[in-house]
């Protein structure tokens, strides 16, 4: 290996250079994009795919190089793609994403030749060693916090709801996104897509790459065994007319055993002929897939090609790893590329797609936004009736119609949620048009039998710069949560705006009596609770449907925030005005019934049909003389410390936490009596920061078959008596 004086100055940090290979002169003498030139315009050309050959050893020889400096990370299921992902930018499709987080070296690694990283200050593979895997520098898994990193991946199984998101906002741009046959086995990668091919027969621009190469992270993977056929048919079997699959055995010279291999143990002549098969097969693809036809390609190869191991033991780089390790040291010295080399990769992938990624991808720019508000909102009367999922769901409908991009989805029906006037307005998405059921082709309600599937692609709209809502069972959205939970984080981070994603749950557990403990399961809210401290993210649990329409109001109106409304869809008693519901928002909770007193009961009440035996037990303690204030906790993110949440590393950052004062005139009293239909973590930021001495709390405990949600508050001992019976002790 040698060193030469033209080493291009962004090489700075490589270890290894090597002579060029045989044909560099006549193959690479000068990049095969020209300034302006998008991607290449023949596939076949020996020039693209010699080029391509050296921007796939590129890759790999970056990813092994930056895991290596850290002896942590992931290089082996990147490097078994590296020919797909070369492909992908040499045609000019740079709009990728992935459901594979442990890629994340290897994107890093092209974001670092397109330039998209000298955003962050990365201008040499010195400083991408020194930042990868550092704070304010490249994190272990994909983020949109990274320039022209579309989307984050971290969970397995997420990838195609960012491409599929992408494909309906962006008609005419390709969205490859690239998935490991280990995470083959998530649930619901192919389902998701097999509904989404129904539901959207004409949106075809989203490519998956099936990168599969024989294993999973500690083992092989569970379709390793299948045959190249019984692959190609799986995925027709999903909905896919058209599927491209590329072995790298049949092009092997190199008497390697096993169904998967390592292309680059083969010879120069092999190598290449492989290579330009991907880049052939790739932009057929491509052209299928923007043409109007479902499309899949596959890449067989085997994991770890071309870096430090083979199969499950390349996954992981371990302590040992250094870049003082043999096996580390060699397959650096395997994937060495000539400086010269480096500079024809490098202007390659700056001028593939139109410029860098962080220009030109889609998710680079805000999204416009057709205008919504204001809404019409319907002013119930103090005392009357109405049912507050309901009185959303029309202004859901109406956001719909002002909004075509605008999509809600639901896995378990919404007419069971008491919102049936959303498909009443909007339409399920159906290819069987029948108006008894609501149905239509062309329908902005989505409805996947899966909660992962609801929020994944509600979620992914949202991150994308779109509006959306996913609805959903409060008793079956945890199956859903893992995503959502991945795109607020996302949007904590994000370089720029982006509407907030918005979720409707409703069904609460205690109207779900009859239908026993499989529908009650208000632990969920425990779960946003402790996202409250990330900063962005806000349950709100309005009190009626005056509350619930201003709730959607603020959120339509919010950025880059995680906004989980909670609401019964049974009819409840009107407790505010309107302007009483901003308010509450605003401050986090409101004040509904104070009767003065010698001594003071504060009842502190999360959750809306839980107020009616609270209310019955404040009326009770009134007639025996005590005093007590009923105040509900609206949005329990305003009232926590601004010190208990870090907001300040939010984007769009929301510093509004209540004061003191007003916390004090909420709260202040001679005893606390904290209650929530739900769990008690809710609850927090009211106990953290009570000055009351005496206090307790009344929350779920667990689930039973009952014949009325009066049994089962009963059940959990939630009843007016007990809390007669508790601020009695808590004043005596």
């Amino acid at each position: 290996m040698s060193s030469t004086p033209s080493i291009p100055a962004f090489c700075e940090g490589i270890q290894y250079f090597a002579d060029p290979l045989p044909g560099m002169d006549r193959h690479a003498a000068s990049p095969v994009l020209a300034e302006g030139q998008h991607g290449i315009d023949n596939p076949t050309d020996p020039r693209a795919i010699y080029q391509t050959l050296l921007a796939a050893d590129a890759l790999r020889y970056l990813t092994l190089q930056v895991t290596g400096a850290k002896a942590s990370g992931h290089p082996g299921g990147f490097a078994s793609s590296a020919e797909a992902y070369a492909a992908l930018v040499m045609l000019g499709h740079t709009n990728i994403v992935t459901e594979v987080g442990h890629h994340a070296p290897g994107f890093y690694s092209a974001m670092f030749l397109d330039r998209s990283l000298e955003d962050m200050g990365i201008h040499t593979v010195a400083e991408m060693r020194q930042r990868y895997r550092e704070r304010h520098g490249l994190l272990g898994h994909l983020s949109g916090a990274v320039p022209g990193i579309l989307a984050p991946a971290g969970p397995l199984g997420q990838g195609q709801h960012f491409a599929m998101a992408g494909a309906l906002l962006h008609p005419g741009t390709l969205f490859p996104f690239t998935l490991g046959d280990g995470g083959m086995g998530e649930p619901y990668i192919l389902n998701a897509m097999m509904h989404f091919n129904t539901a959207f027969p004409g949106v075809t621009n989203y490519l998956p790459v099936l990168i599969w190469n024989g294993y999973s992270q500690e083992h092989h993977a569970m379709v390793s065994l299948l045959s190249d056929a019984e692959m190609v048919a799986y995925w027709r079997g999903h909905g896919f007319e058209n599927v491209y699959l590329v072995d790298a055995r049949s092009y092997d010279d190199s008497g390697q055993e096993g169904a998967f291999v390592d292309s680059t143990r083969f010879s120069l002549e092999k190598r290449l002929a492989f290579t330009g098969a991907v880049l052939e097969m790739m932009f057929e693809a491509s052209q299928s897939a923007l043409g109007g036809k479902r499309t899949a390609f596959i890449i067989k190869q085997l994991k770890g090609a071309g870096v430090h191991a083979l199969g499950a033991k390349s996954h992981n780089l371990y302590a040992q790893h250094t870049l003082d390790h043999n096996d580390v040291i060699e397959g650096l010295k395997r994937r060495a590329l000539a400086p010269e080399a480096w500079a024809v990769v490098r202007a390659n992938f700056e001028r593939a797609g139109g410029g860098p990624a962080a220009r030109t991808s889609v998710t680079e720019q805000v999204l416009e936004l057709a205008p919504v508000l204001p809404l019409p909102l319907k002013a119930f009367a103090i005392g009357e009736q109405a049912v507050p999922t309901t009185a959303m769901g029309a202004l859901v409908g109406e956001v719909g119609r002002r909004d075509p991009r605008f999509l809600v989805t639901n896995a378990d029906g919404n007419e069971a949620s008491g919102i049936g006037n959303i498909n009443e307005a909007l339409k399920i998405r159906h290819p069987t048009p029948d108006p008894l059921y609501h149905q239509a082709p062309t329908g902005q309600v989505y409805e996947p039998l899966n909660e992962d599937a609801c929020a994944g692609l509600a979620a992914a709209l949202a991150l994308f710069g779109s509006r959306s809502l996913w609805c959903s069972y409060e008793s079956f959205a945890i199956n859903g949560l893992p995503i959502w939970q991945t795109v607020t984080q996302a949007m904590a981070e994000l370089r720029r705006k982006t509407p907030a994603t918005v979720t409707l749950f409703t069904a609460g557990a205690l109207e779900q009596g009859r239908n026993g403990w499989t529908h009650q399961r208000p632990e969920i809210e425990a779960y946003f609770a402790a996202m409250m401290r990330n900063g962005n993210v806000f349950p709100l649990f309005p009190v009626d449907a005056n509350m619930i329409q201003v709730a959607y109001e603020w959120a339509l109106g919010s950025y880059n925030k995680g906004i989980v409304i909670t609401a019964s869809k049974s009819p409840l008693p009107i407790r505010t005005s309107l302007e009483q519901g901003r308010q509450a928002l605003a401050e986090g909770a409101i004040t509904l019934l104070e009767h003065p007193g010698e001594r003071m009961l504060v009842l502190a009440v999360v959750g809306d049909m839980v107020l009616l035996p609270v209310f019955e037990a404040a009326e009770r303690l009134r007639e025996q003389g005590f005093g007590v204030r009923v105040v509900a906790v609206v949005n329990p993110r305003r009232l926590y410390r601004s010190c208990d949440v870090a907001w300040d590393v939010c984007a769009e950052a929301d510093q509004g936490f209540l004061d003191d004062a007003r916390f004090d005139a909420f709260f202040d009293g001679d005893a606390l009596l904290a209650i929530s239909g739900g769990p008690s973590a809710t609850l927090e930021p009211v106990l953290l920061r009570s000055q009351a001495r005496r206090r307790d709390v009344f929350a779920w405990k667990r689930g039973e078959t009952t014949s009325s949600p009066a049994e089962l508050m009963g059940f959990n001992g939630l009843t007016a008596e007990a809390m007669v019976r508790r601020a009695q002790d808590l004043l005596a």
